[in-house]
């Protein structure tokens, strides 16, 4: 590979021009022609007899040329990029300049990170709205360890009332006949949770077990099967059982047996403790995506199309990968939602495109205030990494680079710098 030419096109890109000799584009050509001989028929000729020069006189001189080019591209291209001293962040658009006796020459147009520069990352005013906690969010967390420590009482000298458990048999009628899936045995049914028709849940409240008794509902115009909506119904129904909850109650028993505390009044200030962490946590994310949103309008760089669309395929796979953990794939993901993948990649654009600036951003303010990454920074990185991968760090560094690793953390740096110098207003 021969490096020929180099130069600064539109958009944060560069014109790269080199070449092949000829040796080693005519040794390809040769390659390729051996791995597809035995395909092609030509007439007087066993199949993977033919010789070169017939085939490419029936089917033009050229007819290897593609597949070979092919071939040679990434490595060459590799070493031009190499040489040139660029820094690709998408996929080249290459072409062919030309064939003739002193080999290939080939023409790419990378994309390369474009230049930046940022101003008045000081002194940002920004709002932390910090949310102090309520009486009720700390009852209704409570609740929610309470009900799940809570049990299922049999009643059977009483009639179900709302919040109680039934099981029922049900038949649903319109217009006298019964219809499809309106029947159902045994079924679980707990009054006030809103999983039946409305109406229908508040008519069973008062019976008693081994009562029958009609429900009347009218089904609502939205309804998901049309011949059906909007029409009344009577529901033949049975009580066979009915269970109430019983809730523990609210003190230092119920602190002990669900958490590490001795009293209530312990347990209830470490709920409100972590609900504060949380509303704390929230309000300092909420402030750092303000900044950075200040931070991306004062950039300057003319950002190429393909690092949007990089960065794009970097969520697409990040979006798979999160469907694979809960048993699905976008495969299935797009029979059940009906959206295609083209229509994924329109929902993630923005993300991605806030993901670029973001980073630009916070990479020209590195580099205006020369932010350096020791080497202890560096190993802690490391260290961290390798224990949420649970991967020893030697092992780790094979896989990642540390320019990658020392990047990501200056970044962080610059971050921490624009938040230390921000005007903050609670």
């Amino acid at each position: 590979m021969n490096l020929l030419k180099s130069e600064k096109a539109e958009k944060s890109t560069v014109k790269i021009e080199f070449s092949v000799e000829k040796s080693v584009f005519d040794a390809a050509v040769e390659k390729v022609y051996r791995k597809q001989v035995k395909k092609i028929s030509v007439p007087g000729f066993r199949p993977g007899k033919a010789p070169r020069a017939m085939i490419e006189k029936m089917y033009g001189s050229g007819v290897f040329y593609e597949d070979a080019i092919n071939d040679l591209i990434p490595e060459n291209y590799e070493a031009a990029v190499k040489e040139a001293g660029l820094e690709p962040v998408g996929q080249p658009e290459i072409d062919v300049v030309s064939i003739d006796e002193n080999g290939l020459v080939l023409s790419a147009i990378v994309p390369v990170k474009p230049e930046c520069k940022i101003d008045g990352y000081k002194g940002i005013e920004v709002e932390k709205d910090v949310v102090e906690v309520t009486d009720e969010e700390i009852d209704k967390e409570i609740n929610i360890v309470r009900e799940r420590n809570s049990r299922e009482i049999e009643v059977t000298d009483a009639a179900a009332e709302m919040g109680n458990i039934t099981k029922i048999n049900f038949e649903g009628f319109v217009d006298g006949v019964a219809f499809e899936g309106g029947k159902g045995e045994d079924y679980s049914l707990k009054l006030g949770s809103g999983s039946f028709i409305p109406g229908f849940e508040e008519q069973v409240a008062g019976h008693v077990i081994g009562e029958e008794f009609d429900v009347n509902v009218t089904f609502p115009e939205d309804y998901h099967a049309e011949n059906l909506a909007g029409k009344p119904a009577v529901f033949k129904v049975t009580i066979n059982s009915i269970e109430k909850i019983e809730l523990p109650e609210l003190d230092d028993d119920f602190a002990k047996d669900v958490s590490e505390f001795d009293t209530f009044a312990e347990y209830r200030e470490d709920m409100k403790a972590k609900i504060q962490k949380r509303h704390d946590s929230a309000a300092e994310a909420n402030m750092e995506e303000a900044l950075l949103n200040v931070l991306m309008e004062k950039l300057e760089a003319e950002i190429p199309e393909a690092m949007f669309v990089a960065e794009t395929e970097n969520f697409v796979r990040d979006y798979d990968n999160r469907l694979r953990q809960s048993g699905l794939d976008l495969q299935m993901y797009f029979k059940y939602t009906g959206l295609t993948l083209e229509q994924l990649r329109e929902q993630l654009r923005p993300q991605a495109e806030k993901q670029v600036k973001a980073r630009l951003a916070l990479e020209a303010v590195a580099a205006a205030e020369a932010i350096e990454v020791t080497d202890e920074e560096l190993d802690a990185e490391f260290a961290l990494l390798a224990s949420n991968y649970n991967m020893e760090v030697e092992k780790l560094k094979e896989f990642v680079e540390a320019d990658m690793v020392k990047a990501d953390v200056a970044v962080r740096k610059a971050m921490a710098l624009v938040k230390e110098n921000a005007v903050i207003k609670a």
